[in-house]
Order: C-alpha cells, then structure tokens, then sequence
C-alpha cells in the first residue's frame, strides 16, 4: 500500500497557496482604502479652510486687504489672497530662498461682475505635490453702491 503523504502536503501547499493569495487581496483592499480615507480627509479640510475664507471676505464686504489680517494670509492685494499650507495644514512660513514647501494653497481672486452693488470671488484649494484641485467655488456679498442725487 503507497503512503498518502504526498498528496497531504500537496493540499496543504495548495491551501497555503489560496491563504496567501487571499491575504494579498485583503492587504490591497486596506491600503487602497487608506489611500482613500486620506484623500476624502484633505478633502474635507480644505472645504473647511475655503468656507472660512468665503465667510471671511464676506463679512469684511471684501475688504480683501481686511480679510487677509483676519485670515492671516502670506500673500495679498487689493484684489486676492493667498494662504500656504504645510503637511498636516499647518501654516507654512517660506524657506530662506522664500519658497513654500510643498502642502496646500488656499486662494481667493475678486471676480468681476455686470451687478452695481454685488461683489463676488473665486476661492480655490489645491494640492501642491500633486497639483490636484481639491474645493473650488464662488462667493458673493452685497457692496455699498454710491447713490444719485
């Protein structure tokens, strides 16, 4: 009679098999959810950090150079502002040769409008290291209109 041990350790090598591919699937499936976790989380605070900025310029009427002391801003003129982000959306001060490490950048530029009266501004969030957009949207207030007569 011929010993069955053979054909034991070829089931067990098979079923060894199947574990370790099952497990590579399995560890895919959490460092693609990680990534993804991850990316809905910058997403998230950059709506957070767009939100205040619009709220911002809306309760300064504007006033983008008002708006830039509020939100403490890096870069700014009458007409827009900027806001630099490290790692982890913590603010960013230049290197010694002034560039920004890489991180976020928060952006606010006054659009024009046909209106008398209604002020409106572009904010935007992107990521530097990959140069994805991550929140993009406009926002409007009311201005002061000069009076006829």
């Amino acid at each position: 009679m011929r010993s069955k041990t053979p054909l034991v350790l070829m089931e067990q090598m098979v079923m060894l098999l199947v574990f370790a591919l099952a497990a590579a699937l399995c560890l895919q499936a959490f460092v693609k959810s990680d990534q993804l976790s991850r990316q809905s989380e910058n997403r998230d605070r950059a709506l957070l950090m767009a939100q205040s900025a619009a709220e911002v310029i809306q309760n300064t009427g504007g006033d983008f150079r008002e708006a830039a002391a509020l939100l403490e801003a890096q870069s700014h003129d009458k007409d827009s502002l900027t806001i630099f982000y490290g790692t982890g959306w913590k603010r960013s001060e230049p290197t010694s040769e002034n560039v920004y490490p890489f991180g976020y950048t928060l952006g606010v530029t006054r659009q024009e409008t046909d209106l008398p009266g209604l002020g409106k501004a572009e904010i935007w969030v992107q990521d530097d290291e990959t140069g994805e957009e991550l929140a993009r949207f406009s926002v409007a207030w009311q201005e002061e209109v000069s009076g006829r007569g």
